[in-house]
This record gives C-alpha cells, sequence and structure tokens, in this order.
C-alpha cells in the first residue's frame, strides 16, 4: 500500500499504541558524525525503545522499511516566534484571535518542516501549546518563555508617537494588550512581569538588554535594563529552579546579562572576540540566526532596515569568531517574524550555516545540542524526557531523509521532497514510503 498523505495530523504509530519498528536505517545519533548503518530502531510508547541490528519484530507491530534512508532526530528551532508570522501592520491592526489562527499555520509549517520541537522566545504561545500537546493541532513540542520582557523604550515597547506617555495614561502597544511582549521597570516591575510568565507557563525566561532591530524606539547601541533588573529577572527564574536568555546584539548589553546572571545570550552579531571567550570560558550558551536577517521583515521602516542590515553585517565575524575560539554551546535557530512564505524555507538556516560550520555540526547544533539546552529549564520543562538524540530512552521524535545530510546539507533544504517520514512522539505526521 503506497501511504502518500502529508495531512498535518498522525496518519500512523502510537495513538493505539502500536509499537514501529524501522528496519534498515542509517542512524545520525545528532552526537556523532559517522551514521550507524544498517540499524532497526524501535518505538513503543512515544519513545526509543531500541536500537540495533536484526531487531526481531513481533507480528502485532508495524514495521517500516528505511531502505538505507538517514534517521535523524527531528529537529530544534531554539529561536522561534510561532505567534508573530504576519507583517506589523497587519498584526497591529487585528484581534487575538486572528493572531492565534496565524499562529495554528505556522505551527504546522514548522513541524512538516521536520522541526518536532521550537524554544518560543517571545510570544502568548500557552494555549497553542496546549492544544498541540492535547493533539487538537499539529505543530512542534514548545518551550514557551511568554512575552519577552524589556524595559520601557526596549526592545519590547511597540508604542508609537502616537501613543501617550505610561504616566499619563496606561495604553499599551497591541502586542503589550495580547501579552506577546511586555514592557517592565525596576525590580519590582520585573519581578512581576517574570512571575506572571510563570503563571502561565513558562519554561524559561526572555529579556532584552540591548536595542533591536524590529522595535521603534530603541537604537541597536543601547544597554538596557539595569544589573539590578536584570538581577531581579534571574533571582526569580532561580527560584524556579530554570533560567534566563537575552536578547542582546553587542558587547556591554551581553555582559551586563551575563554578569547578573544570564545563561544564555540570543543573537550577540556584534559581539567581539573577548566576549565571545568570556561567554565560553563560563559555559554561556550562544543562540545566533542567519536567515532573519538575509531580508527585511514586511513593515519595516528605513530606520528599522539600517538597524536590521548592522545586525547582518555583524554576523560574519560573530561566527568566524565563535568557530576560531572553539565555542561549543551554539544552538540552532531562525528568529524568522512577519513572514510566514520566509519561515516555509526556515530550513534554509542549515545552509547559510554551512559557511562557518561543518554539515555535521550544524547538524549537531539542530539536534543534540539544542536539545542539551532545552534541558536546562529543568524542573519546568514540560517534556520530561531527552530530545535531539537517537538513544534508547529519547523521546521518539524522528525523521527519515532521502539523502545524507552529512554529506550534503542541501538534502534538509528541500523537506517537501526529502524528509519521506516525521514521527514526533511516536505519531507519524508524515509518510511517503509504501508500507
Amino acid at each position: 500500500m503506497e501511504q502518500t498523505s502529508t495531512h498535518p495530523r498522525p496518519i500512523l504509530g502510537q495513538r493505539d499504541g502500536t509499537p514501529v519498528l524501522f528496519r534498515n536505517a542509517r542512524v545520525f545519533t545528532g552526537t556523532s558524525d559517522t551514521l550507524l548503518d544498517g540499524y532497526d530502531v524501535l518505538v513503543a510508547d512515544g519513545r526509543i525503545a531500541n536500537i540495533a541490528k536484526g531487531i526481531d519484530a513481533d507480528a502485532s507491530w508495524q514495521v517500516i522499511d528505511a531502505a538505507g534512508r538517514v534517521m535523524s532526530p527531528g529537529f530544534i528551532d531554539a529561536h522561534a516566534h510561532v505567534m508573530f508570522q504576519m507583517s506589523f501592520p497587519e498584526a497591529f491592526g487585528s484581534d487575538e484571535f486572528y493572531w492565534a489562527y496565524k499562529a495554528t499555520a505556522a505551527a504546522e509549517t514548522y513541524l512538516m518542516n521536520g522541526f518536532t520541537t521550537i524554544r518560543d522566545v517571545g510570544g502568548n504561545c500557552f494555549s497553542l501549546k496546549k492544544n498541540i500537546d492535547a493533539g487538537v493541532l499539529a505543530g512542534p513540542r514548545i518551550y514557551p518563555s511568554g512575552p519577552m520582557i524589556s524595559q520601557t523604550s526596549g526592545h519590547s515597547d511597540h508604542r508609537q508617537d502616537c501613543q501617550k506617555c505610561a504616566a499619563i495614561l496606561n495604553e499599551p502597544s497591541v502586542p503589550m494588550k495580547y501579552h506577546m511582549v511586555a514592557v517592565a521597570d525596576g525590580h519590582d516591575g520585573v519581578l512581576v512581569a517574570v512571575r506572571e510568565a510563570f503563571r502561565r507557563g513558562a519554561s524559561q525566561i526572555k529579556i532584552c538588554t540591548t536595542g533591536g532591530t524590529g522595535s521603534y524606539a530603541d537604537p541597536l547601541d543601547v544597554t538596557q535594563f539595569l544589573p539590578c533588573e536584570v538581577q531581579a529577572a534571574v533571582a526569580a527564574a532561580k527560584d524556579w529552579g530554570t533560567y534566563v536568555c537575552t536578547h542582546a546584539y553587542h558587547d556591554e548589553g551581553i555582559r551586563r546579562a551575563v554578569e547578573n546572571g544570564v545563561q544564555c545570550v540570543e543573537h550577540a552579531n556584534l559581539a567581539t572576540e573577548q566576549t565571545l571567550r568570556m561567554m565560553m570560558d563560563q559555559g554561556i550558551w550562544l543562540s545566533p540566526q542567519v536567515i532573519v536577517y538575509t531580508k527585511h521583515p514586511l513593515g519595516y521602516t528605513e530606520d528599522q532596515k539600517a538597524k536590521h542590515d548592522e545586525a547582518y553585517d555583524g554576523i560574519d565575524n560573530m561566527m568566524t569568531t565563535a568557530r576560531k575560539i572553539g565555542f561549543e554551546k551554539i544552538a540552532f535557530g531562525s528568529d524568522i517574524i512577519t513572514d510566514p512564505e520566509l519561515l516555509a524555507r526556515v530550513n534554509d538556516e542549515f545552509k547559510f550555516r554551512t559557511k562557518w560550520f561543518t554539515p555535521f555540526e550544524v547538524m549537531r547544533q539542530a539536534t543534540a545540542l539544542s536539545g542539551e539546552l532545552l534541558a536546562m529549564s529543568g524542573p519546568r520543562n514540560p517534556y520530561k524526557g531527552k530530545l535531539g538524540v537517537i538513544e534508547e530512552g529519547a523521546f521518539a521524535d524522528l525523521l527519515l531523509i532521502d539523502g545524507n545530510p552529512l554529506d550534503d546539507i542541501d538534502v534538509v533544504t528541500r523537506p517537501a521532497e526529502t524528509l519521506h517520514l516525521i514521527m514526533k512522539n511516536g505519531a507519524i505526521h508524515k509518510n511517503t514510503l509504501a508500507q
């Protein structure tokens, strides 16, 4: 029987508890640059139960012949914004239901591109996550940060000149009103914002310690949040057993964050070698992105475009330096906002990174390394198990790829063509293989 459906909802697998045995796969474990050739992989109860050659199949199991295709862990986007997939004019003129419907489509896009897990680092994605986990909607696992938190006139402050000063009237921007972002000032204000995110179910917290490209009122060079404000966020997160990541482009903002307890830096495009070495020596994670800077997001002003280009110009030096000094803790992410068409090409991030890293290194960033970053959420981890690796006991988030991405990374940039099977938590969401 030929199974050709690419319907996003599970069509086979663990819904009825039936184990699935994959035969004759070339296994990329997520950690080794050598494939396990000709292995069988048994999936049961949403986990990888066995990896070996010649596993004896029970008659009740579903058996899938991988026929020498490469099996990879599901991809992880450690810097996603699933709620922000519309232009700025569209977003600022729409209600929260419109935002939600757009996010539903974006979640399916991620999954059909092989991303079985995302870390959402800014957005009110809590209800989307709950519905995906319940099987109501198709999409990746979500590690939610909740609203990205910044100071007044910081990266989360999208109020424009038509809106009054907060001292006169509490008039939030649309993203603030829908809790996609939060603006907080002072030690106590930051505590409230962080604790509100935890009230909804945040697995980690995202703050901003420099300006950004897409925000309205903060130049890229400014440093944001006083040390006591960063400390407040870190202390509140530590009480919940998890960590804080920061949006930061330049040295001063990165150092202010790290010196006050932040454990992961997003972007870092303008970081110098000295700062990158400081991060590496202290075990801080680097979470960079490339694809988002290759195109101006829809609705950007000329000022925003200029900031965006400045950030893009810093990527080569930062990535070259990171590679030169042997920076290991590098996550994989895209940061795509405002552009569903670009999101459909999110896998191009793999190709862009090969300017600085080998295909194996990029694949490891998108699987095992990003899985390690997700695990830092500790007791706030919404998914208790290993992600990003193929080993016994890990979650059965698996891809069958036509071609070897360790030899030619381009094969994963054509997911509709080359991802023959997509499994998340033991449930198959796409299968074009003959049964």
